[in-house]
């Protein structure tokens, strides 16, 4: 196909080459001429597509995650698309951006003293200074500084009075010191937020620049960032250790730092617990073939997305979603693994949590526990289950169930796993399993605001990849999987041998069991929708739903 496709590019320059003969047996001026001239130039240089790359060209402007040059609104995406040094030059061209900084920095200083000055506190100087300090941060990211051993010639000494030329440390202090400014007018307007991402930018320019420091420092205090303002003081206290500023702010948020640095350790700790939990659990669920899943942490990909009711749909998973944030763990006395299981009852849209089922423990023992035969309540015959208006919640009366996930891979993690973004989807390693978990209780707050919206974006981009896998391979999400096949449990069996069947897949580390009154209608729809497929025995065989 490509050497087709190159023959007809022959073809195209061999008509080119023959019209440019005609003309120029036809040229009279020298318009003609330097027509002619241009055609021959770019027919050499020009020979049209390579073999393969208008196909790769085409394919890279469908990609959802490509973005014009153009339309490029940071430097990031400007770099991704391979144009970036061709539009800087493009940019500058014409433009004095030394001068143009150093004047819009002026501008700055003269609106911050003209505030100062001002009797009646009219905050629009500070505003005007804020907007100065960003043209000349603008136009300082647009110098092209010299090397350090560079020497002018006198041409360029003369031409320094128009676009003044700096070495790169020269434009750095000139960078900290714009942003330092800049984060003094956002103080004068209480912009803490503000202040505290421009002194970031102007000690990252400058470590020695003590004024940025203490701003940064008074960013946080107001902020109540208690220890990233201890870091801040200690960091500027390392340039000047005399400064009377930071002395002063030292001494008044010494115990507020101290606090945050304890609880930052206690988090740690926690932290690392879980992680040596996590792995625990992992290797025991390898060594018994045991399977994990998990779902996604949220539902948006991004804030406006659905009118506002992510929070809400957040919540539609039910069991789920790992609200107990529970973990298996080993019971201290016989070294018995024991799971979070919730019971869940869609007829009456009820559920039961139980925060330790023992793997040795029958079904039917807890069952008993929970809902207990006719004779052992008190009065005639009724449950003492407020919801329970028909007294259908008997143990012999009810029949049990797990959903098997997961039906179209094959479990060992081979191949890339595209399964919708309501589905369970297969940890298939212990990297992935530590993340999930950790983004699951960051969500929770146990690591702060900062880790939740950290952990938050993690989640919705993971999802947003989700969604495009399965739209690229099925068109739509609304091309959704037919509903998950079930298992019946035997009440006889034990928690250790419904975990062991080769179709249960346990999402989100909480093992969810299904209960319906047999005779109750909800059972009968939800075998309509789900196919029983087998059912766990006692002695741990498992037989085809035409058995059951």
């Amino acid at each position: 196909m490509s050497s087709g496709k190159s023959s007809d590019t022959d073809a195209l320059v061999e008509q080119m080459k023959s019209t440019k003969a005609q003309w120029d047996a036809e040229a009279s001026d020298e318009t003609d001429a330097l027509l002619t001239q241009a055609i021959s130039m770019a027919i050499d240089q020009g020979k049209g597509w390579a073999p393969g790359e208008r196909e790769k060209y085409l394919e890279t402007l469908l990609d959802d995650d490509f973005i014009p040059p153009l339309f490029a609104t940071s430097r990031e995406e400007l770099e991704k698309s391979g144009l970036a040094e061709a539009f800087q030059t493009l940019h500058n061209e014409g433009e004095t951006p030394g001068k143009h900084m150093l004047e819009f920095r002026k501008k700055g200083n003269e609106s911050i003293a003209l505030g100062r000055k001002n009797v009646a506190k009219n905050m629009s100087y500070y505003r005007d200074a804020v907007n100065h300090y960003y043209e000349a941060y603008h136009w300082a990211n647009r110098i092209v500084p010299k090397d350090e051993d560079f020497v002018p010639t006198p041409e360029e000494m003369l031409a320094a009075e128009d676009e003044p030329y700096f070495t790169q440390k020269e434009l750095d202090e000139l960078r900290s010191i714009i942003c330092a400014n800049c984060a003094m007018a956002h103080m004068c307007l209480k912009n803490w937020g503000h202040v505290r991402d421009e002194s970031k930018k102007a000690v990252g320019f400058n470590p020695n620049n003590i004024k940025a420091w203490y701003r940064l420092a008074k960013a946080q205090q107001m902020l109540q960032n208690w220890e990233e303002a201890g870091n801040a003081i200690e960091s500027g206290l390392a340039v000047d250790k005399d400064n009377k500023d930071l002395i002063q702010l030292q001494n008044l948020l010494g115990e507020k730092v101290r606090k945050a640095r304890l609880l930052r350790q206690q988090r740690e700790r926690a932290r690392a617990e879980r992680n040596s939990r996590i792995k625990e659990v992992w290797r025991y669920c390898k060594e018994e073939k045991v399977a994990l899943g998990r779902l996604p942490l949220v539902a948006t990909v991004k804030d406006d997305e659905d009118d506002g009711d992510g929070d809400a749909m957040e919540h539609r998973w039910h069991h789920h979603y790992p609200h107990t944030g529970q973990l298996p763990r080993r019971r201290s006395n016989d070294d018995v693994w024991t799971w979070p299981v919730l019971f869940v009852y869609p007829s009456h849209r009820q559920s039961d949590f139980i925060e330790q089922f023992g793997e040795d423990e029958l079904i039917a023992i807890r069952m008993a526990q929970m809902f207990p035969e006719d004779e052992t309540y008190s009065g005639h015959g009724e449950t003492d289950i407020a919801w329970d208006f028909n007294n259908e919640f008997r143990c012999s009366n009810l029949v049990v169930y797990f959903e098997v996930h997961c039906t179209d891979d094959d479990g060992d993690g081979s191949e890339k796993q595209i399964v919708h973004p309501d589905s369970v989807e297969r940890l298939t390693d212990l990297g992935s399993a530590m993340r999930f978990y950790e983004s699951s209780r960051a969500l929770k707050g146990d690591e702060g605001p900062e880790m939740a919206n950290v952990a938050r974006c993690m989640e919705r981009k993971h999802l947003y990849q989700q969604r495009k896998a399965w739209i690229k391979k099925h068109g739509s999400l609304w091309a959704k999987p037919n509903p998950c096949p079930v298992v019946q449990i035997h009440p006889g069996a034990t928690l250790a041998q419904v975990l062991r069947h080769k179709d249960l897949v346990v999402p989100n580390f909480l093992l969810t069991f299904i209960l319906f009154p047999m005779s109750h209608p909800a059972h009968e729809e939800f075998l309509t929708k789900h196919k029983c497929i087998g059912i766990v025995e006692p002695a741990g065989q498992s037989f085809s739903s035409a058995t059951v």
